[in-house]
């Protein structure tokens, strides 16, 4: 064999090795990838569980609707820092608003979000029985005339006990700051958690109790 043959024919084997190199590093790419994606998504619902066990937890023993709804309501703004939470709970006769207290950073001054959604609209939010967010209320008929919805990013999550309405909660934002989908989804998982303790607090007290 000449030495011209040999040279082609070793670049023809580094070609070939190098082509093989390239493959396993884009597999070993990918591998990497799914693995990290994977690591994330354990995390994720890690975290999801955490929030979930502490937000029970924090529930326990509350009886009356009112010291039940605070701790439910510290526990939501604790997840989501920044953020004002209201409870609309339907009654015979409309909604019963429930809200924190108020904290001048969060509405600088104006007028809170909670007081610019008319029975209409909170009647409709209350039927629609899913997340809200601001774009689902302005088609709703959240009124755009005031400067309050201007000033405030909203959305709203349902609490349903066995499919029947009870309410929802309110979550909002001084723009620029929004809530976001991904926050709903974290906060919704405890919405049925929610529902069953306000039932709970409605349930008469067996006799002798």
């Amino acid at each position: 064999m000449s030495q011209t043959e040999r040279q082609k024919r070793l670049r023809v084997l580094i070609k070939k090795l190098n082509k093989q190199r390239k493959q396993q590093a884009s597999k070993i790419d990918i591998l990497c990838n799914d693995m990290v994606s994977a690591h994330r998504a354990f995390l994720h619902r890690l975290q999801d569980i955490g929030f979930v066990a502490e937000f029970c937890r924090s529930l326990l023993g509350s009886t009356d609707l009112n010291h039940l709804l605070a701790r439910a309501g510290r526990a939501i703004r604790q997840e989501l820092p920044g953020t004002g939470v209201s409870f609309f709970l339907r009654q015979p006769d409309g909604c019963e608003i429930h809200t924190l207290e108020k904290d001048e950073l969060l509405y600088q001054g104006h007028q809170g979000p909670e007081d610019c959604l008319d029975a209409a609209l909170v009647d409709c939010i209350c039927k629609s029985s899913r997340p809200c967010l601001r774009e689902d209320l302005l088609s709703m008929g959240l009124e755009t005339d005031s400067d309050i919805p201007a000033k405030f990013s909203l959305a709203t999550l349902p609490i349903a006990d066995l499919g029947r309405s009870l309410g929802f909660v309110l979550i909002w934002r001084p723009l620029p700051q929004v809530v976001t989908a991904e926050e709903l989804r974290r906060v919704n998982q405890v919405m049925c958690g929610l529902a069953r303790a306000i039932h709970g607090t409605r349930a008469p007290l067996p006799s002798g109790k």
